[in-house]
């Protein structure tokens, strides 16, 4: 699914860096250890929000919410929509990019 949602600046979150996540982080299918830190965070509900990278885009962000956490209730949900991925990505299989 594909949520926007306002998120107020005081919201407690968690901001993880690509040198922060295992070194397949960006494997598919995806390893079971990024999933033990998506449940982790929301078992240590020390945070709201957890930012990770998207690994479709590593310079942008994915938020994932912690419906447990009590700063859940300040998350205001403007629209959701299924979201589907292009059949093309599905089929390309490009090599490593390399620096110039």
């Amino acid at each position: 699914m594909l949520t926007v949602a306002e998120i107020p600046d005081e919201v407690s979150r968690i901001h993880l860096q690509v040198e922060e996540l295992p070194a397949n982080w960006m494997d598919y299918p995806a390893p079971a250890n990024l999933c033990q830190i998506g449940d982790q965070f929301v078992r240590d509900a020390k945070a709201a929000v957890l930012i990770i990278p998207s690994v479709l885009a590593p310079t942008e962000s994915n938020w994932l919410i912690n419906p447990l956490h009590p700063d859940f209730l300040r998350v205001r949900v403007i629209s959701t929509d299924l979201f589907q991925y292009d059949q093309r990505l599905r089929k390309i299989a490009l090599p490593p990019l390399t620096s110039l």
